[in-house]
Order: C-alpha cells, then structure tokens, then sequence
C-alpha cells in the first residue's frame, strides 16, 4: 500500500499535520514498506496456486489438497514435472478413478512412460502390464495400484 492511500486513512488531524512533519511520513515510509511484501505475495497468488508455476516446495502441499500426497511421499520420490502434471490433471484422474483408462493415464503421468495395458482375465482380478522400463518405479507404481483400484479388485503387476 503506497504511502498516500496510508495517509487517506489516518484521522483528519494526522493528515492536516503530514506536510508538517517529517517523523510522521517517516512512519508512512516505514509502513509502505512493511505492506511491499505482503502485496507483492498476493499479487502473485494465482501463481502459487498452479502447479505448473508453484514454487517447488508448495507443490507436495498442492499435491496433499488434491489427494495425491500418498504420490509425493514413498522411498522414491516422483520426480517434481510429474508430481506437477499429476496435480494438473487430478480433476481427469478423479473422473476416471477406478476404471483402466484412469489407472493407465495415472501410471503414465506419474512415470512419464507409455505402454501400460490392464488385463482382466477374470472378474474382480486386473493385471497391469507395464513396460520393463518402468520397473526402477515399481513401488510408485504398487502405491497408485493400490490406492486407485476399487476396494473389491485384487491386482499384479507384470513387468515385460
């Protein structure tokens, strides 16, 4: 907030004194500058909230708004482009949880490969076939196996 929008605020008898005084605009000064980064947060804050331009230590905290902190933690850590096409996504991703078009579009994003094909060889069963060279996220892929499919729904992953 500029000094002069401050000094509009301050009861008439300050605002007659300003002119006058060089301690009180001293202490417009003063609160000009303490509002700078405050406004220049907020002006901003647009950007903080899109993962495609959010600073990288806010991403994991988007990431646990859209449900995906179970994505972001684990002994391998997903890559931070991923993690940020994962959160851009999550609205597609929740329209299609529990289905194998979701599951494969998950698996994808958040690997960055393609190749994944979902088997059903018998009801309540899926087999997920993913490429050999997804097998170093082999436990990122377990995590979002295990979270995305159904409750009722048992599952492997074959590697090939």
């Amino acid at each position: 907030m500029k000094r002069e929008r401050i000094a509009e605020l301050l009861p008439t008898v300050f605002r007659r004194a300003l002119p006058h005084s060089s301690p009180l605009a001293a202490i417009l000064g003063v609160m000009e500058a303490m509002h700078a980064p405050s406004e220049a947060a907020l002006a901003h804050f647009g950007d903080a909230l899109n993962p495609r331009t959010a600073p990288d230590r806010f991403v994991p905290y988007l990431a646990s708004w859209m449900g995906l902190d179970f994505v972001a933690g684990g002994a391998t850590p997903i890559e931070l482009s991923r993690l940020r096409e994962l959160i851009a996504m999550a609205n597609t991703l929740a329209k299609w949880r529990g289905t194998a078009t979701g599951l494969i579009l998950f698996v994808e994003i958040a690997t960055g490969l393609r190749g994944f094909t979902v088997e059903e060889p018998r009801p309540f069963h899926f087999v997920l076939h993913a490429p050999l060279t997804a097998e170093p996220h082999s436990e990122l892929i377990a995590r979002i196996v295990a979270t995305e499919k159904p409750a009722y729904v048992t599952s492997d992953v074959v590697y090939e």
